[in-house]
């Protein structure tokens, strides 16, 4: 290419082609246009290939290949990018027409970013609903909650390649994915900052056949390794430290595979070092402080829920299980380590 885009849009198609032509012409339409789009064709058995060959448009690039799973797709994707920027589009997600401008405006804003995320309003399936997916935005708030879980809209995030190639993408370790967007988004903010942008600039529709849902299920079991593994880089402490599988164990519901009731003093030592590593400014730390507490007896509560043959029950049951939660966490407050 004489003049490479600043910017390489990756779509990765599985047997996408009811919503593909939807999720294509919404990155078409974008009022920024400097970009390529690839569109990797992962083995598909429908038209999802005849899909996209109904466009006209020089910016599109397409590839067909045997099927590799996503995230060796999305890693050929970013070998074959030309952009500064990579972005992500899911084949059945539509973004709307700023989402590009804003993301690319950000980036040239904020080079410490290395990954930008945007909020998104949830489609269900053809129906537009009121849910929306509203993560944090400040960076070691995101920082933060990356410990416990995912705080980005996969289909919604803009990387930096340098940073890309730094880390080296993907993982294609079984061990280690899927959830290979989790896994990704927490060695980028080894390395680099992240964010994202408050506002609703792509729509995430929900249906059970989606790329990003298929393939081996369930993963709670990398969840909690790859939590542990963080919570351990970010406070110090050995990834193997029963506290901190106690954290990351019980937040992602798997309080079953702890052998010894958790040491909570301890692990709101852990917590509240972690607040003081992902952020130096005050105000952010504070309002991380009294998250760590929350979480603290949350943490409790579920241990209490999941020991207690009446609180079990009363969880199982789903009308009540709602005032046994709130009950759970009352008597887990008067009860703080």
């Amino acid at each position: 290419m004489n003049c490479p885009p600043l910017l390489s849009v990756i779509l990765p198609v599985y047997n996408g082609g009811k919503y593909l032509h939807a999720a294509i012409s919404s990155i078409l339409m974008q009022t920024y246009s400097d970009f390529e789009v690839i569109v990797i064709n992962d083995g598909s058995l429908d038209d999802s290939g005849s899909t996209v060959h109904s466009f006209n448009d020089s910016r599109i690039r397409y590839i067909e290949q045997t099927n590799q799973g996503l995230a060796a797709t999305l890693n050929r994707g970013i070998d074959l990018a030309h952009g500064v920027y990579v972005a992500r589009q899911d084949q059945d997600d539509i973004s709307l027409p700023y989402r590009l401008a804003k993301q690319v405006a950000y980036m040239q804003a904020h080079p410490e970013c290395g990954l930008l995320g945007t909020w998104a309003q949830i489609m269900e399936i053809e129906k537009l609903s009121d849910r929306f997916h509203r993560h944090p935005t400040d960076p070691g708030e995101l920082r933060y909650h990356l410990l416990f879980n995912n705080p980005f809209v996969h289909s919604s995030v803009m990387l930096r390649k340098s940073v890309l190639d730094q880390i080296g993408g993907y993982s294609t370790d079984p061990e280690r994915q899927p959830p290979e967007d989790y896994e990704l988004w927490s060695r980028i903010s080894r390395v680099a900052e992240v964010s994202n942008l408050p506002e609703s600039l792509l729509i995430y529709r929900e249906i059970p056949s989606s790329m990003s849902r298929t393939g081996v299920a369930p993963f709670q079991q990398r969840l909690i390794a790859l939590s542990a593994e963080n919570i351990a880089l970010a406070t110090g402490s050995q990834v193997n430290d029963p506290n901190i599988k106690a954290i990351a164990a019980i937040t992602h519901g798997a309080t079953n595979l702890l052998d010894n009731t958790p040491d909570f003093k301890a692990i709101r030592l852990i917590l509240n070092k972690a607040t003081n590593q992902c952020s130096s400014n005050v105000e952010t730390r504070s309002m991380l402080r009294r998250d760590a507490d929350l979480r603290l007896t949350n943490l409790r509560a579920a241990w209490l829920a999941y020991r207690s043959p009446l609180g079990a029950a009363l969880l199982r049951q789903s009308r009540l299980r709602t005032l046994a939660k709130l009950l759970v966490r009352a008597w887990a407050t008067l009860n703080r380590a």
